[in-house]
């Protein structure tokens, strides 16, 4: 006993140190994993910017760094008078010693609407807020991310920003408002991003100074590792709006006073400033790689630390940049001989350039060598110093030239520092593009970004992982065909956002022929924001689809191109599917599909394996049925006898409603005619696939043992007159009503001499009958030899409540549950299809869209007979003669403007796809900005008393006695439209702007409603500054007749001139016309005739360009062009962004100088010249369109 006790207790003794083991194994395991979580590779999937230069986009910065582009530039006037600011003197009292910077464009405009904003709020917007709405919401789409899928996920914010001094500049224009507290607090910057998105994640606004958004950057990294978050958009934005703080960096010797970051250089001398904005969007590598994003590129490390007690408080402290760099470098797990470039924080000044460079050698001396050297560079030559976005826009350039495999040059070397020691340190500047030659390595780089109060970041980045275009593990290999038509959807929450996006893809696809239709289409459907204004295009390839979307753009009516503007309440609409009866039937239906479709294929192929249990089907499949080779003839004779007819039909439209489910076009309502509703009770639920078949087939096997024998016969004729014949003729008990499908369309079934007669006899008195072709007369007496034995079979199937609602043939109404009893089923074959009523049953229940699945629309054309003209919405499956997918996808196309939730997933979830950058979206911005301290000034004054935008005020002068005079002040933003009449780089006041004014004082004197304009002469030019406002006066002087003498001048009050300059620009005559004129009748297809030479307005507007005629998108109102000889014809149309406007003018100054703009068409095209036009004979307005053609006739030149 002992001998087994001493046994058992060393058993339980090793059970007891297995399982220590297995616990510490555990632990171990669970360390390593969270280890693993803290150094995890963090992903960039997507990146977007705003940048000095031009710059909009991560493509424009590539080419921007490629070109080796010196992006500096004087400081634009809109920011502040250099003139009033600059001296040479860096000691001259409230002065700056540098005129450049580096700066954005329209950074006053913005599309408030598009992130429901308010104009009021939008004005008291920060806009380094409007900035990071935009490219944040441009990155989430280059990652292919639909931004409203984020909605209360736990996406991160992470924002370096500082104070742009807007709040500054609103103040002296305007009383303090509420909103600006949340329009100008950094804070509420980055919480306007989550809130506006609906991200649950942390969101921290970083101020570091310089480091701010690399400090971003690292901390939206730690926060993925951490799984605070899932997500995070990090970056920063910059803007300068004020030169008080150049000023201060004037004075503290910061700035360089040639304007330019010379790093590294002998004759560097400090930086010049510059603004932007850049944003990335990241992931936790292993969530890309799972979510197969589009990995630009990796970041392996991070690190942050601070000075501390350095030198001073904005001296760099060489130790601590050591030491950022090698904790990067640890973090990421990354050897220091495997980086082979460095993105340098690199100033340009004469003590930090060497402090760096001295650093940097430190770190990597041992790993790299003269014949090994480390490239350095810094963006900061091409657009100088971000500030607080500065660390971005180094790794961003970092990330391009991870992604080009090619390193950009730095600027403005050109004789190496003399304080930096050259010969004993690994390093070369790039000073021209080179290839990125890593000797089979991967690339990696270090970022550097120090903060002027101390704080340092370094960030390690990788180039993305090679891209394994791997199949899913659902697609077998035969299933890996593809679909030969495609099917491209856009949408915009503007018509004209959406012509512009249009033309975005028509560049796109132009300039991007390598990449594949399918990824195209599959992209934009699946990774782009839904809108209200839609449009849907379907195209075999690249080409077809460019012609389409250009046939779109011109107003072409084609088919396979869909569009429809939805209501802003819309909700998704109501959708019937009407299941076909027999007579749709035809050898090869769905066969395309079959091959080319796995889910339509995988349904056949199901319903095949349940019938081949059915005698029926014994010795025939049912895809023999279906698709019979070419050496058997016996299918298309099968195929017609009903035994197989209509499992057959059951089975494709089965496989048809299950392709629909699985794009996302489910039903809310089912009905069927005759056998279709088989399938419509499958579908709903009432019967199980297997229950289904088998009834299908036992219905139609009965059938088919009938005698042959038998008539059915269409008859245009109403329900009751047709009992009334049955009645006189007697031949109740031998024909009867097997279908009610409209108001008069009746189908007669029977015995096949009664159903003659009848028909002789209709016909006789003038009514259409028309003989249908079936091998035996259902729903008539002709029947009920086969109802026991049906009966039998039905009462074995297992019945369920409908779970989508189902409207019976039998009454025509909503079925309840007596549609789960043999009887519904028996009463079903010999009962009247109740068409006519089930449709008018749909209709009383709002559904108005209608799909029909079946092999061949018949139900369409009679479910509008059914219904009152131009209700409802009809769409087929598919139609005999018509490419299968063509007829499917121009349904979809259909079905998506109408408002339908399509599952874009689903739809290519059986094809091999791979998601790719695409155009992001084209906001529609206006201005939004505090009006000059004048104009703040002019409104107090004058309160409502303006009369017209142009006009302005009446003013009341002693001095003109007999004349009147009206003023207004103007500028290139005011009214904000006149900044895109740009000549020769100037905004010049539009000559149509004058004939504005003259014909709206005319109408104020006159008290007419119309009045003609005379003799014009267009003199001088008005050259109108974007900001300061200029005064413009219009003077009438009545002359005989009550005519009017007008003359417009401008106040100009040049420097160095004692007297004020009044400058007469234009005058002429107005004249009332009292008549109410009519205009005679334009002969347009004569012109149309004449003017055959299309010319797109694209051309129109380039050509244009080239002769210095610049015009923004206010003055591009010609959207068709015809030229013929001397002569042209144009649609034209207000642009939508001034249409709410035009009942403030006469006849709009844009849409006047559109028609305008058409005589440059029809002048001899032998010149290179200007033309502006200066004078017109007569002006008379009949009516003021907003869309009008316009025809000119040039006839002599002098």
């Amino acid at each position: 006993m002992e001998n087994i006790s001493e046994s058992l207790n060393t058993a339980n003794s090793l059970s007891a140190t297995k399982r220590a083991l297995i616990a510490l194994k555990e632990m171990q395991s669970e360390l390593q994993a969270l280890k693993s979580a803290q150094i995890e590779p963090i992903a960039i999937i997507g990146m977007s910017c705003r940048l000095p230069g031009g710059v909009d986009s991560p493509e424009a910065f590539w080419q921007l760094l490629n070109d080796g582009v010196d992006a500096i530039t004087e400081v634009p006037l809109e920011r502040w008078n250099i003139n009033n600011y600059y001296d040479p003197d860096p000691d001259a009292p409230g002065k700056l010693y540098t005129r450049d910077g580096g700066f954005i464009s329209h950074i006053d405009r913005f599309d408030a609407p598009f992130f429901g904003i308010s104009p009021r709020e939008a004005q008291s917007l920060d806009p380094q807020q409007r900035l990071l709405l935009e490219v944040s919401w441009e990155a989430i789409e280059t990652a292919n991310i639909v931004p409203d899928k984020l909605f209360n996920s736990l996406t991160g914010v992470f924002i370096g920003i500082g104070n742009s001094n807007y709040q500054s500049k609103l103040a002296t224009c305007e009383m303090p408002q509420a909103y600006w507290g949340t329009g100008n607090a950094p804070s509420a910057a980055t919480g306007r991003l989550s809130y506006i998105l609906g991200l649950t994640g942390p969101n921290l606004a970083v101020e570091t100074a310089c480091s701010s958004s690399l400090v971003s950057v690292h901390l939206a990294c730690q926060s993925l590792r951490q799984r605070e978050c899932n997500m995070a958009l990090a970056g920063g934005v910059n803007l300068l709006l004020s030169p008080e703080l150049s000023i201060v960096f004037s004075k503290a010797k910061m700035l360089s006073p040639d304007g330019r970051c010379k790093t590294f250089d002998a004759s560097a001398n400090g930086y010049v400033r510059g603004e932007g904005c850049g944003i990335i969007v990241l992931k936790r590598l292993s969530d890309a790689v799972a979510n197969q994003d589009n990995i630009l590129a990796v970041i392996r490390g991070s690190a942050i630390n601070q000075d501390g007690a350095s030198g001073g408080l904005t001296v760099p402290n060489g130790p601590s940049q050591v030491a950022v760099i090698r904790q990067a470098l640890e973090n990421g797990g990354v050897d220091p001989a495997n980086v082979s470039y460095i993105e340098a924080h690199g100033t340009g000044t004469s003590l930090g350039d060497p402090i760096e460079v001295g650093a940097i050698g430190t770190v990597f001396g041992k790993t790299h060598s003269q014949e090994n050297p480390l490239i350095v560079g810094t963006v900061k030559t091409n657009i100088g110093h971000l500030e607080v976005a500065a660390g971005i826009a180094g790794l961003m350039k970092v990330v391009l030239q991870l992604q080009q495999q090619k390193i950009a040059p730095s600027l403005h070397f050109k004789q190496p520092n003399p304080y930096i020691n050259w010969s004993d340190l690994p390093v070369q500047v790039s000073t021209q593009l080179t290839p990125w030659q890593t000797n089979g390595k991967t690339r990696i780089a270090g970022v550097s970004s120090f903060g002027f109060s101390g704080t340092n970041a370094h960030v390690i980045l990788e180039e993305a992982p090679v891209k394994i275009k791997s199949q899913k593990s659902k697609v077998k290999s035969q299933d890996a065909l593809e679909r030969a038509v495609h099917l491209l959807t856009l949408s915009a929450k503007t018509e004209t956002a959406l012509g512009e996006l249009v033309n975005s893809y028509q560049n796109y696809l132009k300039t991007h022929s390598e990449l594949g239709v399918a990824d195209i289409c599959y992209t934009a459907n699946t990774a782009r924001a839904q809108f209200h204004h839609k449009l849907a295009v379907i195209a075999h390839n690249q080409q077809e689809l460019i012609e389409k979307l250009q046939q779109y753009q011109q107003g072409e009516e084609v088919a396979g191109i869909f569009s429809a503007e939805l209501p802003n309440n819309a909700t998704a609409p109501k959708i019937a599917f009407l299941f076909t009866g027999q007579g749709s039937q035809y050898v090869n239906m769905g066969r395309d599909l079959y091959q080319q479709a796995p889910t339509f294929r995988e349904a056949i192929n199901q319903c095949e394996e349940i019938l081949s249990s059915v005698e029926t089907f014994q010795d025939k499949s049912l895809r023999e049925i279906l698709y019979p080779t070419d050496k058997d003839e016996s299918g298309s004779s099968l195929l017609d006898q009903t035994a197989y007819t209509q499992p057959a039909i059951f089975a494709i439209e089965y496989a048809l409603a299950k392709i629909w489910e699985s794009w996302g076009i489910k039903p809310d309502v089912v009905m069927g005619h005759s056998v279709g509703e088989y399938v419509a009770a499958t579908v709903a639920g009432v019967l199980s696939l297997e229950d289904g078949l088998k009834l299908i087939a036992a219905r139609g096997s009965l059938m088919q043992k009938l005698p042959a024998g038998g008539a059915m016969v269409s008859v245009m004729i109403s329900e009751s007159k047709v009992r009334e014949i049955f009645k006189a003729m007697s031949l109740e008990e031998k024909v009867a009503i097997a279908a009610i499908n409209g108001p008069e369309s009746i189908v007669i079934s029977g015995e096949e001499e009664a159903v003659r007669a009848i028909a002789t006899h209709l016909e006789s008195v003038g009514i259409k009958t028309k003989q249908l072709q079936v091998s035996h007369a259902f729903h008539s007496p002709l029947m009920e030899p086969m109802l026991g034995e049906f009966e039998a079979v039905a009462e074995e199937i297992n019945y369920h409540e409908s779970r989508i609602p189902l409207i019976s043939n039998v009454t025509g109404k909503l079925v309840g549950s007596e549609i789960t009893t043999a009887k519904y089923w028996v009463n079903h074959i010999r009962q009247p299809v109740q068409f006519d009523q089930s449709m008018r049953s749909l209709h009383q229940q709002g559904y108005d869209l209608f799909v029909e699945i079946g092999a061949k629309p018949i139900l369409l054309g009679m479910g509008r007979q059914c219904l009152p003209e131009e209700v409802g919405v009809w769409l087929p499956s598919l139609r005999p003669g018509v490419d299968e997918w063509q007829q499917m996808l121009d349904s979809l196309g259909k079905l998506y403007v109408e408002g339908a939730q399509v599952d874009w997933l689903g739809f290519d979830q059986n094809y091999v796809r791979q998601k790719v950058v695409l155009p992001t979206y084209p906001f529609q911005r206006e201005r939004y900005w505090p009006e000059s301290k004048r104009k703040f000034q002019t409104q107090q004054l004058y309160g409502e008393k303006v009369l017209h935008p142009l006009l302005g005020i009446k003013l009341q002068v002693a001095a003109l006695k007999n004349q009147f005079c009206f003023e207004s002040f103007l500028a290139g933003e005011q009214p904000a439209y006149l900044k895109h009449h740009e000549v020769f780089n100037q905004v010049l006041f539009p000559a149509t702007g004058y004939l504005e004014i003259a014909l709206a004082a005319g109408v104020n004197l006159s008290k007419s409603q119309h009045v003609v304009l005379e003799d014009v002469i267009i003199g001088r030019g008005l050259i109108l500054q974007e900001i300061d406002l200029t005064t413009v006066q219009t003077i009438l002087t009545p002359l005989e007749n009550g005519f009017y003498k007008f003359e417009i001048f401008s106040y100009n009050n040049q420097e160095n001139q004692d007297t004020p300059l009044w400058i007469l620009h234009t005058e002429g005559k107005i004249r009332p016309d009292s008549q109410e004129s009519t205009l005679g009748t334009i002969d347009l297809a004569k012109y149309q005739a004449e003017c055959t030479q299309p010319r797109e307005a694209q051309e129109h507007y380039q050509q244009f360009r080239q002769l210095g005629l610049n015009y923004g998108i206010s003055f591009q109102g010609v959207q068709q062009l015809w030229l013929g000889a001397n002569q042209a014809l144009a649609q034209i149309k207000l642009p939508e962004a001034l249409t709410k406007e035009i009942t403030n003018y006469q006849f709009h100054p844009a849409f006047l100088d559109a028609a305008l703009q058409v005589a440059g068409q029809a002048l001899p095209q032998t010149s290179n010249n200007s033309y502006l036009p200066v004078g017109i004979e007569q002006l008379k307005i009949y009516a003021p369109p907003e869309k009008s053609r316009v025809h000119l006739i040039f006839e002599n030149f002098s």
